[in-house]
């Protein structure tokens, strides 16, 4: 039996809360399950060097992991250097949101998307894309209100969930126990409209199948109609 009786095909217990840091653009706090993720936006008035004078504006984001957030102290990269892993789920954090709108219609504005998970069990990734993303939304929003834009441009609602294989079974939005033994795992992120941003699958035991893979992309569209309904 999985954590929470959960079946397959069925997520953790999920919810958002937002404005939980008052001082930024826009916050959430996503849970799933037992993986907390605060997601927080930050507007700057300028670019990138690359992108000075383009009229383009930019959507970036760092990721996390507090001291507290695994079973044994977590040490802080400000002093031991971002490993590979962070800066890996950060770019894919910063794909996968600007994504969500045409650039051009924030100006030449920097949107910074901080993401720090302060307790994790799985998924710590797929959970930062989808709080971030409504926090992007919200930000935005919040811009456009405010006349800092000219109007609120269109958006594409953007979420990521995990599956993988484990015991032979296709399994949606595993947890920490379940992917430390998946013989499959994968990320699949996502827009409402059922298109794929990016998908991420590794064997860690044996070559999965095409029919596999299948079952697991089919597991991420149901987990995604979940997560969108949170937009």
């Amino acid at each position: 039996m999985r954590a929470h009786n959960r079946a397959a095909d069925e997520m953790r217990p999920l919810s958002v809360e937002r404005n939980v840091q008052p001082n930024a653009e826009a916050s959430v706090l996503i849970k799933l399950g037992n993986t907390h993720v605060i997601c927080a936006v930050s507007v700057e008035e300028k670019v990138p060097s690359f992108l000075a004078g383009s009229s383009s504006g930019w959507i970036t984001a760092e990721y996390g992991m507090l001291p507290g957030a695994t079973s044994t102290r977590y040490r802080r990269e400000s002093s031991t250097g971002r490993s590979g892993r962070t800066l890996e789920i950060q770019r894919l954090i910063g794909r996968s949101l600007r994504m969500m709108v045409d650039l051009t219609a924030l100006g030449e504005r920097t949107l910074r998307v901080d993401c720090d998970v302060i307790n994790a069990d799985g998924g710590t990734r797929t959970a930062a894309i989808t709080g971030a993303a409504i926090a992007v939304r919200n930000a935005i929003g919040a811009m456009a209100a405010e006349s800092r834009i000219a109007a609120l441009p269109a958006m594409v609602p953007v979420a990521a969930v995990s599956a993988g294989i484990v015991d032979g079974r296709a399994m949606l939005d595993l947890d920490y126990l379940e992917d430390s033994r998946a013989d499959c795992d994968a990320n699949f992120v996502m827009t409402a409209d059922g298109r794929w941003v990016e998908i991420q699958s590794t064997a860690e035991g044996s070559p999965f199948s095409l029919d596999s893979f299948v079952e697991l992309t089919e597991l991420a569209r149901r987990g995604g109609r979940m997560l969108f309904d949170l937009w």
